[in-house]
């Protein structure tokens, strides 16, 4: 669970949530994904910018109701499964965010989980390794504790990698904010650096990274299960700049991937062997889709 120290106002103020009601705002009978907006289906049709997918313009449900999980990472490269790339820090994830639950609305999806695949800094945690999010700090930010513990389950003893689960601290920021020496400024002592990182360490902080918040925010908010698991590129405790080979981390980013798989494939009893679906775009609409197409590029 991200612990980052951040007032959120919200307006109107929120009510206590329980499990029951957060269920009824975000699911229909047939556990559908419900949205917590009325006005989106009042339109004639949704574009989904940074997709370049439209309610009108695509079959949705025919594409993508099928869909159970979902993967989201920094990068194209982590992605193998339905997936998204994200980009850098808070207001990247957030934009995608908001379309990917709205494409699970519109796909009819039921009860999909949410992963986040990415690199972070370990606190404590030497480069290679899985630091996994889900103890709870505060809301409205809460990921899955159970599916947090499910990952780590899987992990075998002849893995390359460790998993850890611990807290993380979601920053807004990858120099200053992260107490970094290697920024274009820097008006605190290598001893004052250490000392914040040494704090959270012991408070169970066991990574750093940029996108956590927004992410559990968001899927807690849409009633959907989520976790985030990111490979360490360093010990922070030992430095800042990541000179491990790029072929070496490379090979660690697929960690997070391996990990997520074995899950997937546990859930749904999948073979290793299995050939992948192709999910070709099934257009209702050739003048809508073009006109989507138009929007989208605006967003590129």
């Amino acid at each position: 669970m991200p612990c980052h120290e951040v007032e959120i106002h919200v307006f109107p103020p929120l009510k206590e949530e329980t499990q029951d009601d957060l269920y009824s705002l975000t699911r229909f009978p047939d556990d559908a994904v419900r949205l917590r907006n009325p006005h989106i289906q009042e339109m004639e049709q949704d574009i989904l910018y940074h997709l370049a997918l439209g309610s009108g313009s695509h079959d949705l449900v025919e594409m993508f109701s099928d869909v159970r999980f979902v993967c989201m990472g920094g990068t194209p490269k982590r992605m193998e499964v339905l997936c998204f790339s994200h980009g850098m820090g808070i207001p990247s994830v957030g934009i995608l965010l908001h379309e990917v639950i709205k494409l699970m609305y519109h796909a009819k999806c039921k009860n999909p989980i949410f992963f986040r695949l990415g690199t972070c800094g370990g606190i404590g945690i030497e480069g290679g390794n899985l630091p996994v999010l889900g103890k709870m700090q505060r809301r409205p930010a809460i990921l899955d504790k159970q599916l947090a513990n499910d990952l780590k389950n899987l992990h075998c003893d002849t893995d390359p990698f460790s998993v850890t689960v611990g807290k993380t601290m979601c920053t807004y920021d990858f120099y200053e904010g992260q107490g970094r020496l290697d920024g274009a400024f820097c008006d605190y002592k290598e001893e004052d650096k250490l000392e914040f990182l040494q704090k959270i360490h012991d408070a169970n902080v066991v990574n750093m990274e940029m996108e956590s918040l927004c992410f559990a925010a968001l899927c807690q908010h849409a009633g959907i299960k989520a976790a985030v698991i990111c490979v360490t590129l360093l010990n922070r405790l030992h430095g800042d700049q990541v000179s491990t080979p790029k072929e070496t981390l490379n090979k660690w980013q697929e960690y997070p991937q391996m990990l997520v798989a074995r899950y997937i494939k546990k859930q749904i009893g999948l073979p290793f062997d299995i050939p992948q679906r192709e999910h070709p775009q099934v257009v209702k609409n050739p003048k809508q889709a073009h006109m989507v197409r138009q929007e989208s590029a605006c967003f590129e």
